[in-house]
């Protein structure tokens, strides 16, 4: 069942001016309910404006967004509500830090829906918790912590509302792969707790195979492709038409295949291959031993 689509989405910039470009062509996706989708692309490609649409920050020139089948754009007045639903984070949202305390900053949304002080209080530490934030800097000021710090409280804000589609432009740029990894794990327990759709934007193949039941591939403002990792990484041909790579581990199973390797197919992460060669050298998946 999908939780999130749109519906041949046109989205224009400089509309009417000779700077005219289309942002976003004939865009449809469909978001499964309760799954990690990735959307991957190069810069430009559309993948920015596309989340923006997801929560109403943005409005299509044409076409629908609907959430549980319900266009979000049905009564302007309530676009609001939608925004508590589908929570987006921006790409580098430690900059939009502002309140004096970390926990002002986590509360900050549940604030604003009109929550008790109680349940606010009860959903910061829980943000905390997902993002993998130290109850201990809950009383600190949010401009006193690490890049990465920061980036788990803005994180963390949002979460606090208990979306039901939660959305992260890239939320693992610029951080080293430990913070990035403990992100994108935090991202996945948030789901797995909650059940809610996660939907998380990114350069990184690897991280999209490590982390995401489905992904979507933009290129040139259009969709190229959606489907499961195994299904969009099978179309390395396409990908690697519009500078786009596979995992580095697929195309290593990929070079042993052609050196005689009988890996098995369809292979895009370090797990999936440890345990195929595994396989392999017990004797079970094929001549090798």
């Amino acid at each position: 069942m999908s939780k999130i689509e749109l519906q041949t989405i046109n989205y224009l910039y400089g509309k009417g001016t000779p700077f005219e470009v289309h942002a976003l062509q004939d865009v449809s996706i469909s978001v499964r309910e309760g799954t990690v989708t990735g959307i991957i692309g190069h810069t430009g490609s559309g993948k920015s404006t596309l989340v923006q649409l997801l929560n109403g920050l943005t409005k299509p020139e044409s076409g629908l967004v609907l959430l549980d089948g319900k266009d979000i754009w049905e009564d302007p007045k309530k676009i609001r509500n939608i925004r508590f639903r589908v929570g987006l984070v921006m790409q580098y949202p430690e900059y939009q830090l502002f309140e004096e305390t970390v926990r002002a900053d986590i509360a900050f949304g549940p604030k604003n829906m009109g929550l008790s002080a109680e349940e606010i209080e009860t959903r910061v530490r829980e943000a905390c918790r997902f993002a993998g934030l130290d109850e201990a800097l809950l009383d600190a000021s949010p401009f006193d912590l690490s890049g990465g710090q920061k980036r788990r409280v803005a994180i963390a804000g949002v979460m606090a509302m208990r979306p039901e589609v939660l959305v992260l432009d890239e939320p693992a740029a610029g951080l080293d792969p430990r913070g990035r990894d403990a992100i994108l794990r935090g991202m996945k327990e948030y789901r797995d707790r909650s059940g809610a759709t996660v939907i998380i934007v990114s350069h990184s193949m690897e991280d999209m195979a490590r982390f995401c039941d489905d992904v979507i591939v933009m290129a040139h403002a259009r969709v190229l492709m959606q489907g499961s990792c195994r299904e969009v990484f099978a179309r390395a041909e396409e990908l690697s038409a519009v500078g786009l790579d596979i995992p580095e581990i697929s195309t290593v199973c990929r070079m042993l295949r052609e050196r005689g390797v009988p890996v098995e197919q369809g292979i895009y992460t370090v797990e999936d291959a440890v345990h195929s060669l595994a396989q392999l050298l017990r004797g079970e998946g094929g001549q090798a031993k």
